[in-house]
């Protein structure tokens, strides 16, 4: 059966379904109703092996502000439970992802604590109907409500199509290494024997 969650999340706002399984093989189903964000959230999947379901029905005539970070609510809460216990797991991850202009780094601790540095600046305000300063919005709202440190860094970029899809994929391999098992781990890799 693997490591899996299933949630729903329902408010004035937004009314969320996510479905995620960490030991996937990137399959995906996505539908946001931000074009640009489907293909985010479908390229985490992909290169993070994560089989998921995202069903996502916002107020998109207010603006992407809800949709985005209610989903990333719900996706950090289905992470977080799907992770379970962490025995056994690696707890740390940490990618860095080129694309073509873009150089993204991501690093992450699955430590029981949120924190999020992000340390990007895109140059364009919108990349389709996507506004690109909700992709801090996002991953504040993954790194809390999955409880994990989320350091984001662009090394370089002129395109920020390039730079975004950089971050998303690099945050996909890095949550890849950090919940996959290590056989020398017998309990949780921590001194304080829990997380």
């Amino acid at each position: 059966m693997g490591r899996t969650a299933e949630l729903k999340r329902t408010t004035k706002e937004t009314d969320i379904s996510i479905k995620i399984a960490l030991d996937g093989e990137g399959k995906s189903q996505i539908d946001t109703g931000i074009g640009f964000f489907n293909h985010m959230l479908e390229g985490f999947a992909k290169h993070g092996f994560f089989d998921l379901a995202v069903s996502v029905k916002g107020d998109l005539d207010v603006d992407g502000h809800h949709t985005v970070e209610d989903t990333g609510i719900v996706l950090g809460t289905a992470i977080k439970d799907a992770v379970g216990d962490k025995k056994g797991i690696r707890r740390y991850g940490y990618f860095i992802l080129p694309m073509d202009d873009a150089l993204a780094l991501c690093a992450v601790d699955l430590c029981g604590r949120p924190y999020l540095q992000f340390d990007c600046q895109f140059p364009s305000e919108l990349t389709g109907d996507f506004d690109t300063a909700l992709v801090k919005e996002f991953f504040y709202a993954v790194s809390y409500s999955a409880a994990m440190n989320i350091h984001i860094r662009m090394l370089s970029g002129e395109n920020s199509h390039h730079m975004i899809e950089a971050v998303f994929k690099a945050f996909a391999k890095a949550l890849d290494m950090a919940v996959s098992y290590d056989e020398r781990i017998s309990d949780v890799l921590s001194t304080k024997g829990s997380l």
